[in-house]
């Protein structure tokens, strides 16, 4: 075996796009590559990296969820073991998300080396708490929906690192694009992780690391509180309380249309009687 014996190497790369986050984990044996993105440079960048470290390496992709931003670099790891749940390798809407691929790639003239296709997924997760050992590399499991339709949490035990997709970030509110039920749900598995496993790190999909149990709970309160004044400024029909959040989150002109996104879908939520 062609590998060389090393501590665990974590490497956290963001984008300047949405600061959206790639992570490279590198053990003796494994090589665990998440969601690579965005721009052709970023993702060039990322490959050189995990180039260095691939000799002899077992080398898998893992994607937290199926939103177009984070599956945009897939097919530049053609050789990869891709891991995702169940639900993203049946997405009904793998269409709509290579179109939006594609969209965002003309819109902005941009031309890659390696073509745009929807992910083949080797490795099915269905579960919570399912468990995956690749190589020397343990990874445990959990089903997060709400944001989207396929999202997983992903606990990479040596590491004590918590990979946690487009949840608990420290720039974003929720982005709700499925269920703010299941978003509720998904954050309720928080207290059970950071029981059940030791975490170091928290890494979002977007913005900055959580680096303590802490700030991780702050976050997941921040969550829960915008979701049910979401939902109950939609019951009452009360103005949702706009100042608080501008002055809480920094990029409104960018984040306002999300607001608003998830201001209709709640309202839908609440008239098709949600409980």
């Amino acid at each position: 075996m062609d590998y060389h014996p090393i501590t665990m190497i974590k490497k956290i790369f963001k984008s300047a796009l949405f600061q959206t986050t790639s992570t490279l984990f590198v053990s003796d044996k494994t090589v665990l590559l998440v969601d690579p993105n965005w721009l052709p440079h970023e993702i060039e960048t990322i490959k050189a990296v995990t180039k260095k470290y691939r000799k002899g390496r077992e080398f898998y992709l893992l994607f937290t969820h199926s939103d177009y931003d984070h599956i945009i670099g897939a097919n530049a790891f053609p050789e990869a073991i891709v891991i995702a749940t169940e639900a993203f390798s049946q997405n009904p809407d793998k269409k709509k998300v290579i179109e939006e691929m594609h969209y965002f790639d003309e819109s902005n003239y941009i031309e890659r080396s390696y073509p745009i296709t929807y992910p083949m997924v080797d490795v099915l997760v269905s579960k919570d708490g399912q468990q995956l050992t690749i190589g020397d590399m343990t990874l445990v499991f959990y089903l997060a929906p709400g944001h989207n339709a396929d999202g997983m949490f992903t606990i990479v035990e040596e590491a004590r690192t918590w990979i946690a997709g487009d949840y608990l970030s420290d720039i974003e509110f929720p982005y709700i694009y499925h269920s703010s039920g299941e978003y509720l749900e998904t954050l309720q598995k928080v207290d059970t992780i950071l029981d059940t496993h030791q975490i170091d790190e928290l890494i979002p999909g977007h913005g900055n690391p959580a680096t303590s149990i802490k700030e991780i709970q702050k976050r997941k309160l921040e969550n829960h509180r915008y979701i049910l004044e979401l939902r109950s400024a939609a019951r009452t029909a009360n103005e949702f309380d706009l100042s608080a959040l501008w002055n809480r989150y920094k990029f409104r002109r960018g984040m306002e249309s999300f607001h608003q996104k998830n201001v209709e879908l709640v309202a839908r939520e609440v008239g098709m009687k949600l409980s």
